[in-house]
């Protein structure tokens, strides 16, 4: 007996029928399916998965049972994944039909809306940046700074090296994500000191050669303190032929120097922060170059132009992967481009404006340093550990053990990082600064 669709056994959705597939077995000359997969048996599974059928309200039911076992702890985390207030608005627009599709975002059949929306995303990072290239999305920071790296050894200028120098304190994800993809271009990592916080030039200046490619650089720092040296960097950088690379993210942007200012040839960074607030590691990398850099950028860039009715159109102008393009000629094979992501990001901007992402940046300041102000009050506590200015973060240095400090927090609903023995780092946004009397009052309790 078959099902209506012509099949015995297998998936209802699977378009094809049995004697489908029968005939496209034959034709490559296996018995079945199974037989096309070269599975070793002592990592095949050959079981019963033991998931019970259950109707819509037993799942419903049985999932709110799993979710409230999670601990609902108000967050001071930040380190690279930083909550701003997402306002309704964005999930209202994004999730219109015309924007949810299974369909691959990135090709060029994709709707005039879509790309519209990816071009304004493009050209609110070149407004950021001040750099007049932008694409249109990277999976998360890690990677846009690992392609920034990869593209800076393919231009090599003056270097007979292969080397990158990172911030000591880069966090540790990225620095991950960066090993990864330089082991395979065989390039090397050096890392530079900080101090006090902040890059120490004097010290990087005698690191950088001619064995350099690339220096990189954040602000605000992963930990917390922007950076007052970046044209300095830059200059150490350029003298040595190597390219400078700045980390940042939207709405630092939005308040701090503008990175071609300084020098910069590429800004990498996170920009999930609007639009997707902290979403469990879920990312939205930013990349922004220089124009003569333009055929070295990964990903894609959408572009405007005009249809055979002189229409104003759309369109994927460039995409140097290697789907596209000669192997031997593309820049990177990213896949995954957070499209939908960016889309959002884009309507956060939008909603925002310019003047409103001014307010949230400066807000990012007053808070950090008006919370830091007020740990700093209580004994045994020194907030913030570095003399600097700082964004969204600060690091505290307590005379309690760290750890011990940070469970007591977590048992009165306060999630916050301990970096070592005596040093907490806290984190200070819009979407937690209601919080903060509270967060005052439970260190007051524990230390």
């Amino acid at each position: 007996m078959t099902a209506g669709n012509g099949r015995r056994v297998g998936s209802p959705y699977a378009p094809h029928t049995d004697a489908d597939e029968e005939a496209m077995l034959d034709a490559v000359g296996v018995d079945s399916a199974e037989d096309l997969f070269d599975i070793p048996g002592e990592v095949r599974f050959d079981g019963e998965f033991g998931v019970d059928s259950a109707d819509e309200q037993e799942l419903r039911n049985a999932m709110a049972d799993l979710l409230s076992r999670n601990e609902e702890l108000t967050e001071f985390l930040g380190r690279g994944h930083h909550a701003h207030y997402v306002p309704a608005l964005v999930d209202d627009l994004s999730r219109r039909s015309e924007f949810l599709t299974s369909y691959t975002q990135y090709q060029p059949e994709i709707a005039q809306g879509f790309l519209q929306v990816l071009f304004e995303y493009q050209s609110m990072l070149v407004e950021l940046t001040g750099l007049p290239v932008a694409n249109c999305s990277m999976y998360d920071a890690a990677t846009a700074l690992a392609e920034a790296a990869l593209l800076a050894n393919r231009l090599r200028r003056g270097a007979s090296g292969h080397r990158v120098l990172v911030p000591e304190h880069l966090h540790e994800g990225r620095l991950g994500v960066l090993e990864n993809y330089l082991d395979g271009a065989e390039m090397e990592i050096g890392e530079y000191p900080m101090d006090d916080g902040a890059v120490d030039v004097e010290t990087l200046a005698d690191l950088v050669d001619d064995e350099t490619v690339m220096v990189y650089a954040e602000t605000p720092t992963v930990r917390g303190v922007i950076e007052e040296r970046l044209a300095d960097i830059s200059d150490l950088a350029h003298d040595n032929d190597a390219l400078f690379c700045i980390g940042s993210d939207l709405v630092a942007l939005a308040l701090l120097e503008e990175p071609a200012s300084v020098g910069a040839d590429v800004v990498v960074g996170e920009a999930g922060a609007l639009g997707l607030g902290t979403a469990y590691g879920m990312g939205l990398g930013i990349f922004a170059t220089r124009e003569e850099y333009l055929r070295q950028v990964p990903g894609r860039l959408v572009g405007v132009s005009e249809d055979s009715a002189d229409m104003r159109a759309f369109t994927l102008t460039l995409q140097t992967r290697e789907q596209h393009i000669r192997k031997e000629r593309a820049t990177s094979n990213i896949c995954t481009n957070q499209a939908w992501v960016a889309l959002r990001t884009a309507m956060h901007m939008a909603w925002l404006g310019p003047d409103r992402l001014v307010d949230l940046a400066t807000q990012a300041v007053t808070d950090a340093r008006d919370l830091a102000a007020r740990l700093d009050e209580l004994s045994g506590v020194k907030a913030p550990l570095y003399d600097r200015h700082h964004f969204r973060e600060f690091v505290v240095r307590t005379d309690q053990p760290a750890p011990a400090i940070t469970n007591d927090l977590a048992g009165r609903g306060f999630a916050v990082h301990a970096l070592d023995d005596h040093h907490l780092q806290v984190c200070i946004t819009d979407a937690n600064a209601d919080a903060a009397d509270g967060l005052v009052a439970a260190f007051e309790e524990v230390i």
